[in-house]
């Protein structure tokens, strides 16, 4: 399959996915996006437009722990997301996982996000 099919693909399942996750101020849209060397991760309210907390691996307090978007990474980040959200009074979400499946580094940041006490 050529590449840009590919990226064709993965487009088509966002926006399908998109169509049905909404984000309110009760429950903000919990987006993750993996990109080969990070991963960034935020609480967006759909209706107002606005990020309520958000967390990557090149942010500078978690730079010192050199994390790359892999499960081990994916785990640290997902459990500072959860404590980043409850500071910023979000206790529940919506997963948008961004076109991926549910498996590997997507599965492992939900998980610890749970951990750390966010409801989704």
């Amino acid at each position: 399959m050529k590449i840009q099919k590919k990226n064709e693909l993965v487009q088509k399942r966002r926006w399908r996915v998109r169509k049905k996750v909404i984000g309110t101020p009760e429950r903000p849209r919990l987006s993750l996006h993996l990109s080969n060397k990070h991963i960034y991760a935020q609480a967006i309210n759909d209706e107002s437009g606005t990020t309520l907390a958000f967390v990557s691996s090149l942010g500078k307090d978690v730079r010192s722990q050199n994390l790359k978007a892999n499960l081990e990474g994916a785990a640290a980040l997902g459990k500072l997301f959860g404590e980043k959200a409850k500071e910023a009074g979000v206790s529940k979400v919506v997963f948008d996982r961004n076109g991926r499946k549910y498996h590997g580094c997507v599965k492992t940041f939900a998980d610890a996000a749970r951990e750390a006490g966010l409801d989704f």
